[in-house]
């Protein structure tokens, strides 16, 4: 789950998405709890991954498994 604020900000910038869009579209009022999951800072709630896959059509595992990248993500090295 080392990799998950990597996920999140691809999948953001590829819908091009600010923060604030993004907290809005998952309805949060402030982007701060965004910002800091994005920079690793803090870890998401199991409810922050499931409104995130439903919005962006993704699974949980490709959010929260390290192996797995989101669709359009650059292969991790050694792939």
């Amino acid at each position: 789950m080392q990799r998950f604020g990597e996920k999140l900000r691809t999948l953001r910038k590829r819908h091009a998405m600010t923060i604030t869009e993004l907290a809005l579209a998952l309805g949060y009022t402030a982007n701060s709890y965004i910002s800091e999951i994005e920079t690793g800072k803090k870890k998401p709630t199991t409810e922050f991954v499931f409104k995130v896959a439903r919005l962006f059509n993704v699974t949980t595992d490709q959010l929260l498994d390290d192996e797995l990248d989101v669709p359009g993500m650059a292969p991790t090295a050694g792939e």
